[in-house]
C-alpha cells in the first residue's frame, strides 16, 4: 500500500466519524500537524502514531492497512470470467487479461488483489499443465502458443498415436474444471464469499 493510498483511507475513516483535523488530533492525541502530513500522504503512520490514530478511528491497525476504499462485485465478477478467453480462445489470454485487470485494480477496489492474484496463479498452473499434456502427446515435435481445444484436439487426432485418446481426456477434463471453477467462483462471489481456485501453484503472493 503506498502512502497516497492510506492518506485517502485515514481521511475516508475520519470523515466517517465526522470528525475534523482538529478533532481526530484531540482524539488521538497527536498534533493537527501530524494528522494533516498523514492525510497528504506525507508521512506513513507507525509505532506508538499508527495505534493512537487507529483507536481513534475506532479501527485495528490490520484494518487500516488492509482496508480498501470500495467493493465493486461487478469487477471481480468481469474478473473471473476474463479467464474465459483461455478457454475460448488461447490460453495465455486466460493469464494476460486477468493480470491486467488486476494490476489496475488492486489496491482500488476490495478483494481485487487476493481474488486477482488467485484467479492468475491458478490460470498458470492449469495452461502448464495444458501445455506440458500437448506436449507429451506430440513427444515435443509439435510446438503451437496460439491454441486453443479444437486445434488441441484436431492435432492429437492428426497423430494417429496408439494413447491419443488418454490426452485428448485429459485435456477435455482439465477444460471442463477450469470451465467449472470459474461459474462456481462466479457464484461464490454474487454471495460474498472468499474466491476457491485450486490446485494452484502461488505464482503472486
Amino acid at each position: 500500500m503506498n502512502n497516497q493510498n492510506l492518506a485517502i483511507k485515514i481521511k475516508d475513516l475520519r470523515s466517517r466519524k465526522g470528525f475534523s483535523q482538529e478533532q481526530l488530533s484531540e482524539e488521538s492525541k497527536l498534533s493537527l500537524r501530524t494528522v494533516q502530513r498523514i492525510e497528504k500522504g506525507e508521512s506513513i503512520p507507525r509505532g506508538d502514531t499508527l495505534i493512537k490514530l487507529t483507536q481513534a478511528l475506532g479501527v485495528t491497525p490490520d484494518d487500516l492497512l488492509e482496508w480498501t476504499d470500495i467493493e465493486d462485485k461487478g469487477y471481480l465478477t468481469l474478473l473471473n470470467l476474463s479467464a474465459l478467453t483461455g478457454l475460448l480462445f488461447n490460453p495465455l489470454l486466460g493469464i494476460i487479461i486477468p493480470l491486467v485487470m488486476w494490476i489496475l485494480k488492486k489496491d482500488k477496489i476490495k478483494f481485487v488483489d487476493n481474488y486477482g492474484k488467485k484467479i492468475i496463479s491458478f490460470q498458470i498452473t492449469w495452461t502448464l499443465l495444458i501445455y506440458s499434456i500437448f506436449m507429451l502427446a506430440t513427444k515435443g515435435s509439435y510446438i503451437k502458443f496460439d491454441f486453443n481445444l479444437f486445434d488441441i484436439v484436431l492435432s492429437l487426432i492428426n497423430f494417429r498415436m496408439d494413447k491419443e485418446i488418454i490426452y485428448v481426456v485429459l485435456t477435455g477434463i482439465l477444460y471442463l474444471y477450469n470451465l467449472i471453477l470459474i461459474f462456481k467462483n462466479y457464484i461464490r462471489i454474487k454471495k460474498g464469499k472468499q474466491s476457491w481456485y485450486l490446485p494452484a501453484i502461488p505464482f503472486l503472493k
